[in-house]
C-alpha cells in the first residue's frame, strides 16, 4: 500500500491482506448477554455512611428532658446503664 497524501486517491485495494492465518481455527462459542453477572460490593465506610444519613432528626423535646434529668440527678441508674450496654453490644454483634 502507498501513501501518497490526503489529496490523492488510489485504485481499489482488496479485503484480504497478505497474511493469512493457516492451520486449525479456533471457534468460540456463543456467549449470552446474559452469561455475566454484575455485582456491587459495598465497604464499610460506604455503609457507616448510609446509616449515619437514615437516622431521624433531632428531637429536642427529647433532648431537653434528658438534660433536665442529668441535672437533677435522676437520669443515671443501673437500670438505664444496663440497658445502655446491652443495646451497645447488640450493635457490635
Amino acid at each position: 500500500m502507498y501513501i501518497n497524501g490526503p489529496t490523492q486517491l488510489h485504485g481499489p485495494q482488496s479485503i484480504s491482506g497478505p497474511h493469512r492465518a493457516g492451520g486449525a481455527t479456533q471457534t468460540l462459542e456463543p456467549t449470552s448477554r446474559f452469561d455475566t453477572v454484575d455485582q456491587v460490593d459495598i465497604s464499610a465506610e460506604a455503609d457507616i455512611v448510609s446509616r449515619v444519613r437514615e437516622t431521624p432528626d433531632i428531637r429536642a423535646d427529647k433532648v431537653a428532658q434528658i438534660k433536665a434529668q442529668i441535672a437533677d440527678g435522676s437520669y443515671f441508674s443501673d437500670d438505664k446503664l444496663d440497658i445502655a450496654l446491652e443495646r451497645l453490644l447488640d450493635e457490635f454483634g
